[in-house]
């Protein structure tokens, strides 16, 4: 169940080497034709298309096509697991409504980087975009392009064995990245382009795979009720805990044209209505592709695959489609690399803006508009990371880290509220949407913690790091403003 490769070897070791010298190129050829000036700002050029449309693709990734088998290895039952799925899509809803309005009161580009820090204290904020640089971006960025491996490994098991599959794996995935990078550099305008031929397929895919899935394929629905139903413990509540938290990250993206407030036109209302959209839209589709995988695939032949979407196809189609349907959600995985890639430069910009990061990610291409070195950098954590740890570990790694900063966030809603803005827009169901949302993913973060402590305590461990650097980013600013204020 390794999803990703561990103790690379000889030609590993090569592979990343080299990977490491093109991206450096790419920093040096790029970084030669910048300018800094600390005047330059990013522009409103987003409407409600593309922003729905980042939200889809932010959300609909890794998780979707790779967690429900899983799921269903330690839940044991595929009514629960669904319910479940459900549950995970009314949180994140809440998450959007709540994020709605603290979006429109704070248009700015970095998402929980600017709302923490304007809300609370700079802190929580920097350590919001710490774990955004460390886990929210560069990880699923890693998650998605070795997504694409699995899957297309699984289509096309007989591609040539010069080296062994597992480098083979890595050098598709490295190659994505860099793709992408490329294709972000050029702007926001022509990658939002890319992102909305992307998205379009994405889900055009999953409409094609479900809809003849029901009417012509082969499974039943009887396999609702084949399941083993978990004890009623706090053992059982533990592993539901953790359950809901791999959920939520296959949801982590409903908040996502927060991260680029700044380059959203009207955003006091294109903000709040793309969140909403993007969010329904994906909960529909998750609970029909999910009861899709149920009804093709019986309980037990799911439990722990990884690939599930192709053995859904598999099992409804025949061979051939589960072949063709690998190697479209294999690419349906672009699509969401494609939106962590535009995304979370985002953030590492607003923060080397504010004096709290490496102050070469604030320039912004004097042609593209764009925070090229911060793409870049994000983009080399992320290969990186394609080389350490397997898909549960690194699922729980990560949807604990995700879990932490929005729970801040949504409680600062109610600071919001007391500051009693003029003309500010308000979410439907305050004070209740906050407060559902507050309960459900406290009560996840400490079931998980209690389910997987290694893990969860790595997570805290990344944010702990995180608090030197700060006070060591805020020496560095306050002396630099010091010395430009002594200057004649």
């Amino acid at each position: 169940m390794n999803f990703y490769p561990g103790d690379p070897g000889t030609h590993e070791k090569a592979f990343v080497f080299l990977s490491a010298a093109a991206l450096k190129t790419m920093i040096i050829r790029h970084g030669s034709n910048m300018k800094t000036n600390p005047e330059t700002q990013l522009e409103r050029r987003l409407g409600i298309f593309p922003l729905t449309n980042i939200v889809i693709a932010n959300m609909i990734g890794a998780g979707i096509f790779t967690t429900s088998g899983l799921l269903m290895q330690d839940l044991h039952d595929p009514f629960l697991m669904i319910a479940l799925w459900i549950t995970g899509g009314l949180v994140a809803l809440c998450g959007a409504l709540t994020y709605g309005e603290l979006g429109a009161a704070m248009p700015k580009a970095g998402g929980e980087y600017a709302f923490l820090t304007e809300l609370y204290h700079p802190l929580p904020g920097f350590l919001s975009g710490w774990v955004s640089f460390i886990v929210g971006f560069s990880a699923p960025i890693a998650a998605s392009a070795i997504g694409f491996s699995e899957y297309l490994f699984r289509a096309l098991p007989g591609m040539p064995q010069l080296i062994s599959v597992l480098v083979l794996k890595k050098l598709f995935a490295v190659a994505v990245i860099v793709l992408f990078t490329l294709v972000h550099i050029r702007g926001i305008e022509f990658g939002a382009r890319v992102q909305n031929v992307l998205t379009i397929l994405k889900v055009g895919m999953i409409i094609a795979l479900v809809i003849p899935g029901f009417l012509f394929g082969r499974g039943s629905f009887e396999h609702l009720l084949q399941g083993r139903p978990l004890t009623a413990d706090f053992g059982t509540l533990k592993t539901m805990g953790l359950s809901l938290m791999w959920i939520m990250f296959a949801y982590s993206g409903w908040n996502a044209s927060t991260y680029i407030g700044s380059e959203i036109k009207n955003p006091s209302k294109n903000l709040p209505l793309s969140l909403l959209a993007g969010t329904g839209i994906v909960i529909l589709l998750y609970v029909c592709i999910n009861l899709f995988f149920v009804y093709a695939v019986p309980p037990e032949s799911m439990k722990g695959v990884i690939s599930i979407g192709g053995l859904a196809a598999a099992n409804a189609f025949g061979h051939a489609v589960d072949m063709l349907f690998s190697i479209l959600i294999g690419f349906a995985l672009f699509s969401s690399l494609s939106a962590f890639v535009m995304l979370g430069p985002r953030v590492y910009y607003s923060m080397a803006r504010d004096g709290c990061f490496f102050q070469f990610v604030r320039d912004v291409h004097p042609v593209y508009r764009v925070p090229v070195k911060s793409i870049l950098l994000q983009s080399s954590l992320a290969v990186i990371l394609v080389l350490s740890g397997s898909f549960d570990q690194i699922l729980t790694y990560m949807g604990f880290s995700l879990g932490l900063f929005p729970v801040l966030a949504v409680a600062g809603v109610f600071i919001l509220r007391q500051r009693n803005v003029a003309g500010m827009y308000r979410m439907p169901g305050y004070p209740l949407v906050p407060l559902f949302y507050l309960t459900a993913a406290v009560l996840m973060l400490i079931l998980s913690f209690l389910e997987r402590p290694v893990e969860s305590g790595i997570a805290l461990l990344t944010v702990a790091a995180g608090v030197p650097l700060f006070f060591v980013f805020r020496k560095r600013a306050a002396v630099k403003a010091s010395g430009s204020a002594g200057s004649p």
